[in-house]
């Protein structure tokens, strides 16, 4: 398998697999975690958990993968994190990542991104990152800042819910 699973000090970040649908469900359908999301309205369905977790195990090579974030010393599961629209010949993607609003603030996607990079550096041969952040989302703007991703415009408004929905657009470039 080309996307291995990870650990740091605190967490291990799981390969997203059909055992975590209960989890995709709560962590997808939550109205919190998904104020910062722009790709689809809340999963509302075990099925749409399933459709979720499908899309992130097709065979590979695959332009996708998501890990499941997982605190070692419980085993809770916080969020989830991994890449999109993987284009081999460009060396480029975009990052995503989101946990449940109790973790927010602690230091845990702020270690997980810092495996992901890693893991885009050592294996994937990745020149450029994109994230696509909610202009709201002050935290994961900090974030990707902290770890070099530079501002490079506002992307267009999507309408979510009914209203604008204007995201940042960030990179990092030269990753490897």
């Amino acid at each position: 398998m080309f996307f291995k699973e990870l650990e740091t000090d605190r967490l291990f970040l799981k390969n997203i697999s059909s055992q975590d649908r209960d989890f995709v469900l709560a962590q997808f359908s939550n109205d919190e975690v998904n104020k910062y999301l722009f790709d689809a309205e809340p999963t509302t369905d075990i099925q749409s958990a399933d459709e979720i977790i499908d899309f992130y195990n097709q065979p590979e090579p695959r332009g996708h993968h998501r890990w499941v974030i997982i605190r070692k010393d419980d085993s809770v599961k916080l969020g989830t994190c991994g890449f999109h629209c993987w284009d081999r010949q460009a060396d480029c993607c975009d990052i995503g990542y989101d946990l449940f609003p109790d973790f927010w603030g602690k230091g845990y996607m702020s270690e997980a991104m810092q495996a992901i990079l890693d893991f885009a550096k050592s294996n994937m041969g990745i020149k450029k990152i994109n994230a696509c952040i909610y202009i709201e989302n002050d935290k994961s703007i900090k974030l990707v800042e902290k770890y070099g991703f530079v501002y490079h415009g506002q992307m267009k408004d999507e309408v979510f819910r009914g209203k604008a929905y204007s995201h940042k657009i960030f990179s990092l470039e030269n990753a490897t």
